[in-house]
């Protein structure tokens, strides 16, 4: 072992042995207690600078093997638009006309073709997967992209901006639109941008906790 190697490895052992950091009033308030789902928009536009930076600070959530199958398909043009918006629920369609940016968020069934990047440890995985096909890896897929979906949107709202999550669509009709070829699954989709005039409704009421918890 060389200095520089031992060196490295005490460093990150002594940051290790650190206390997690906590997050403060502030920041628990922007991403959760009083963040909303956004009923309607400004016309101010978001980057993509901001989308990108959105991305680098989503991609950190666990994902069984590493597998990481969430896709994001920014929809932002007015032809790309005028494509999404007759798949959407009826209800649906005139906040996301407002919204600068709309996310389709989807599942790559094909995600195990990443695995010698991002899980090396197990260098059979790809083989195993490919042998379920599409079909078999689906679940698994679909489960993971939901763990990555939610830190999506905490990202979003890390960054000033509101989402408006809508799962009133076709999401075969969306895949076929815009993801041809049988690799990805549309999942949900997103309105992204910086809140308009009454944009919130009333807050419902949240499960007590004797509702939801079990200590064994």
């Amino acid at each position: 072992m060389t200095a520089t190697t031992a060196t490295t490895e005490t460093a990150a052992t002594a940051a290790a042995q650190l206390p997690l950091p906590v997050l403060d009033d502030a920041g628990r308030t922007a991403l959760f207690t009083e963040a909303r789902t956004a009923n309607t928009f400004t016309d101010e536009p978001v980057s993509d600078e901001t989308l990108r930076s959105i991305w680098e600070l989503a991609q950190w959530p666990p994902t069984a093997a590493n597998t990481q199958p969430l896709r994001v398909t920014f929809v932002r043009t007015a032809e790309a638009k005028q494509r999404l918006l007759p798949l959407l629920a009826e209800g649906n369609r005139g906040k996301s006309e407002q919204a600068p940016v709309i996310a389709i968020l989807a599942a790559d069934l094909d995600f195990h073709e990443h695995s010698p990047v991002t899980f090396p440890v197990k260098p059979d995985f790809r083989e195993g997967m490919e042998a379920q096909g599409r079909e078999g890896r689906e679940g698994m897929a679909r489960f993971n992209a939901g763990l990555q979906i939610g830190y999506l949107l905490l990202a979003v709202r890390a960054h000033g901006l509101a989402t408006g999550p809508m799962a009133g669509f076709d999401a075969d009709a969306v895949t076929e639109e815009f993801l041809p070829g049988g690799r990805h699954r549309a999942l949900l989709v997103v309105n992204i941008g910086h809140p308009g005039p009454d944009a919130w409704f009333p807050r419902l009421p949240r499960l007590a906790a004797e509702d939801v918890l079990t200590f064994a």
